[in-house]
């Protein structure tokens, strides 16, 4: 059985990145409590462990409001991530990866793959999160998930799936397949040019589409 704090974790974390909870919707532990069938007490450890996620921000005895993400904190999101990311893509390459790893991180791809034809794009932004973070782990730094939790999930609650074309999309799948590729290879000059160059393509397009709609 789970534990209640690990229920109203993930129920509550189901909330924030497919969109039912906003950027900037107040959570109250009483209302989550009552909606969830729980005590307080969980959904108060459950936000703590949100707001150490950086999902929400947690406000003294009133709950936590779901974090909005101004255009600074992008900038800085995914300059952190074009800097970890394409390091840790390049040492999960040179230290290399047995089968099982490499037929995982594949497996993922065409997971991704069916939910982009299925149009199931909260399915792709899961599954995205969890490719990135298994080569996160594959790089063999044990720092790396702690530094990186943050801002990973930024981009899923702006939905950055929701706003890309075909071409973006398709692009974004590639590169996907080739990071799988140079892990394969073992070659960590390629890993990390492609990482950095798929972190880039992202950061622009959300730039892009973030100022079009202030048009």
């Amino acid at each position: 059985m789970p534990r209640a704090t690990d229920t109203a974790y993930e129920a509550v974390r189901k909330m924030i990145l497919s969109g039912e909870a906003g950027a900037g919707t107040r959570l109250g532990e009483s209302e989550l409590a009552e909606a969830l069938g729980l005590s307080r007490t969980p959904v108060r450890e459950a936000l703590q462990r949100l707001g150490a996620d950086g999902l929400v921000e947690v406000l003294p005895h009133r709950g936590a409001r779901v974090v909005r993400w101004t255009r600074q904190d992008l900038a800085e999101i995914f300059e952190l991530r074009a800097l970890l990311e394409p390091y840790a893509a390049a040492r999960a390459a040179r230290i290399g990866q047995d089968q099982s790893v490499l037929a995982d991180l594949a497996g993922q791809c065409a997971a991704m793959e069916r939910a982009v034809a299925d149009g199931d794009l909260d399915r792709v932004a899961q599954l995205n999160s969890r490719f990135h973070a298994a080569i996160i782990d594959a790089s063999g730094n044990r720092r790396l998930p702690a530094m990186l939790t943050s801002v990973m999930h930024a981009p899923l609650i702006l939905g950055t799936f929701r706003r890309y074309d075909a071409d973006s999309m398709a692009r974004s799948m590639n590169h996907h397949r080739e990071l799988v590729a140079a892990l394969a290879a073992g070659d960590p000059g390629w890993a990390e040019s492609v990482m950095r160059a798929h972190i880039r393509a992202a950061a622009a397009h959300l730039t892009e589409q973030e100022e079009n709609e202030q048009r």
